[in-house]
């Protein structure tokens, strides 16, 4: 069921995504190399407990901590661990969620640590600008397939893959909300987007092949061919006068 916020439910929205964003802010400014990710772990449960929220991935299913990082072939759902020294070179995507005031807000950025070789940032340039291009095409009246056919399209024409087995998601009260937000689709088809809807769209996009395969730790999931993997996310509202992203740190 697909749950539509009113004014009230989306300032509270608002107000979570403000914490979030900020959490993943101060995220991305720990990512050096020499810094484990246990410790930008950390640093995110610091803030948002800090703002009276509560991350939202802190035991949700089970998960040990308050972000997910993912390091270069990890896709998404990396454990952070202090066992991972991050080094110069590396791509670090951070999802955070946090909850305030019974609403969740939900963001994932990609860093670069220190310099990165060109092939990465291009991963990465492709990715963030295929969620500002889907973002633009979530307009009251389009539907869920204009969304991922514009994601599907952007990455393609570069020749990058989608990931097929992961998607975005409806986000309110609940983290993960009807509708599902797929990376990919095609223009004109499934759910209609109507004002008052709130959605977390995220690219999850690979430099090889779309196949992953998750850890024998049941989360860290890679991709099946090593190769490079970049995650960008914002959680938005559809309104009357077009999209609106909720997950803005000012």
């Amino acid at each position: 069921m697909i749950v539509l916020k009113n004014s009230r439910e989306l300032a509270k929205m608002r107000e979570a995504g403000r914490v979030s964003a900020r959490a993943l802010r101060l995220a991305g400014e720990a990512v050096q190399p020499g810094v484990t990710t246990a410790e930008i772990d950390a640093v995110v449960r610091r803030y948002i407990e800090g703002q009276g929220a509560k991350p939202s991935f802190l035991g949700y299913g089970g998960f040990p901590a308050s972000a997910c990082i993912s390091v270069n072939n990890v896709v998404i759902h990396g454990i952070p661990s202090k066992k991972i020294v991050l080094k110069e070179g590396d791509i670090v995507s951070v999802d955070v969620g946090a909850c305030l005031d019974g609403f969740h807000g939900d963001n994932a950025y990609t860093f670069a640590c220190g310099k990165v070789s060109a092939q990465a940032q291009a991963l990465m340039d492709a990715t963030r600008k295929s969620l500002y291009a889907a973002i633009e095409a979530a307009k009251a009246g389009a539907r869920i397939g204009d969304i991922g056919s514009t994601v599907q399209r952007y990455v393609e024409a570069r020749n990058y893959s989608v990931v097929r087995d992961f998607v975005g998601h409806g986000v309110g009260a609940k983290l993960h909300e009807d509708p599902s937000v797929p990376n990919f689709g095609t223009p004109g088809r499934g759910v209609r987007l109507l004002p008052g809807m709130t959605i977390a769209i995220e690219p999850m996009i690979n430099q090889g092949t779309h196949r992953v395969k998750i850890l024998d730790d049941e989360w860290t999931t890679v991709t099946a061919d090593g190769k490079l993997s970049a995650h960008y996310e914002h959680t938005i509202a559809i309104t009357p006068s077009g999209p609106q992203i909720l997950t803005l740190a000012d």
